[in-house]
């Protein structure tokens, strides 16, 4: 779990290093049927910076811990892109879109830490 947790503070600095907002962590390791230990929730401000973000994490994870995302998904039009690091999934989103998703309600019995925003 330690390596895990490791993989949840390095995403948040990848997330950090391009301004995502509104980061928050819900650990899910104690729910049965979950599908992962952690969500790592975040926006961004535009499509460009969702991708960004998106390749942030990525570098981050690959060169801090030599992992990398068995897949991604969304970065077509870079509303909602998810990318699945087993153990944890990154959902990097546009406002307007993670409002309509609510994925922090969603898993309510889920404890949430929010990141505060950096300056």
């Amino acid at each position: 779990m330690e390596q895990t947790s490791q993989l949840v503070q390095t995403i948040t600095r990848g997330i950090q290093e391009k301004k995502g907002s509104n980061i928050v962590i819900a650990d899910l390791s104690g729910i049965d049927g979950a599908i992962c230990h952690y969500f790592v929730i975040c926006q961004g401000s535009s499509p460009a910076q969702v991708e960004a973000i998106t390749e942030s994490v990525g570098d981050f994870a690959r060169k801090e811990l030599s992992e990398k995302p068995t897949a991604v998904a969304g970065l077509e039009n870079a509303h909602w892109v998810a990318m699945d690091y087993s153990d944890v999934l990154v959902h990097i989103f546009l406002p307007d879109v993670r409002e309509y998703y609510d994925l922090e309600h969603l898993w309510d019995d889920a404890r949430l830490t929010r990141i505060p925003d950096l300056d």
